[in-house]
């Protein structure tokens, strides 16, 4: 497929690499078998399977077995939360799967401040003898501001150790969504300090629909989707082999490249940010100033049609979105920038320009200038 367009919206899909793509290819065709089958071509993609899975294992410091291949994120998060009984903290600026799986419990949601950060004394703070889970994302999706998490995970060992000393048998964990940040973070699970993980790889150029859990051994899970056995009674049906092959290629590359393309990303950043700035002063930035994602940018042009201006800049070939893919769907007002208190008509006249792959210094220039005419153009007409 032939890009005549500058893309700004890597934080709803990427591209299939071409690289993960040569990977998966013969579970296609010549390696299609079923890896539950009994005969030898089975058996060797069965092998390559679990192959697969220790690789992403190996890529976030955990063990094959802990892993749960699922279809995608969202398929997850709703594991990690099916098992759960009791109370669940988690954060009013989550994706909206994390707030929907929350709503099935009784549940506190914390409040972040302007930039999108929650701290770990408000977890700490909502957090109730009988609360069984917190969860909070790595980054956010919207604003790219990266999370704590280290520090909130202190908060819910040490809520566990107190829970032990008063004779509470109460379990606790702590669940991370951290498919915004793989690719420029760290997702070591043993540095974060969770007890569950949830990546998607078509945030890091490999195929939609896969996703996976990790879950510490110590971690109860309930299925939510029963059948065959699969993945050890955990998420039954035919395992997507391809699929996970890819996940696999994908996290491996994200992994090895991602201290140059954090850099890289941060510098193209940087650029756009200080084009836009210039020429619109009284532009608004969102998101934590130092702990942000090195790949998006979030900036509101206040009395603007933000909506208007995505479309206008379609028709220029400049592909943008105002928030998460979500939100955007629902033709709703996004609950994150609510929640950060931004006015209404600041609001409104956001765009989340985020970058990856298909970026580079050229198109970044020439999308700075295509953006700032077209905001203009979009100016002179509310003032008409």
């Amino acid at each position: 497929m032939k890009r005549d367009f500058i893309y700004l919206d890597h934080a709803a899909a990427t591209p299939l690499d071409e690289r993960v793509a040569k990977a998966m290819a013969p579970y296609y065709t010549d390696r299609f078998f079923n890896p539950s089958s009994p005969y030898a071509p089975s058996i060797e993609v069965r092998r390559d399977y679990e192959a697969a899975k220790a690789s992403l294992a190996h890529s976030i410091g955990a063990r094959p077995d802990e892993l749960v291949m699922t279809a995608g994120a969202t398929e997850s998060i709703n594991l990690a939360f099916g098992g759960i009984s009791g109370h669940v903290v988690t954060a009013e600026i989550e994706h909206h799967a994390v707030l929907r799986a929350s709503e099935k419990h009784d549940h506190t949601l914390v409040k972040s401040d302007e930039h999108g950060l929650v701290s770990a004394e408000a977890v700490k703070l909502a957090i109730r003898p009988d609360t069984q889970l917190v969860s909070i994302a790595l980054a956010n999706n919207e604003l790219g501001t990266v999370q704590p998490l280290r520090e909130i995970a202190e908060v819910v060992r040490n809520e566990r150790r107190a829970r032990l000393d008063r004779g509470n048998r109460t379990l606790i964990y702590l669940h991370c969504d951290a498919s915004q940040g793989v690719g420029q973070l760290d997702v070591n699970v043993a540095r974060l300090g969770v007890d569950m993980l949830t990546l998607n790889a078509a945030k890091i150029y490999g195929p939609k629909q896969v996703g996976l859990l990790w879950a510490a051994s110590d971690v109860r899970l309930t299925p939510q989707i029963v059948g065959g056995g699969q993945e050890r009674n955990l998420r039954s049906g035919t395992e997507n082999v391809a699929g996970v092959i890819g996940f696999a290629k994908a996290l491996e590359l994200a992994t090895e490249h991602r201290k140059y393309e954090s850099d890289r990303l941060a510098q193209l950043r940087d650029q756009l940010e200080k084009t836009l700035v210039e020429a619109f002063p009284q532009a608004v930035l969102s998101g934590h100033p130092r702990h942000r994602l090195a790949g998006h940018l979030h900036i509101s042009f206040p009395g603007v049609d933000a909506e208007r201006i995505v479309f206008a800049l379609e028709n220029r070939d400049v592909l943008v979105a105002t928030g998460s893919a979500c939100a955007a769907n629902q033709g709703t007002r996004s609950h994150v920038l609510t929640a950060i208190g931004l006015a209404p008509e600041v609001a409104d006249g956001s765009l989340r320009l985020t970058l990856g792959h298909l970026n580079d210094e050229v198109s970044i220039a020439q999308a700075g200038e295509i953006i700032i005419e077209e905001i203009k153009r979009e100016m002179e007409r509310v003032k008409r």
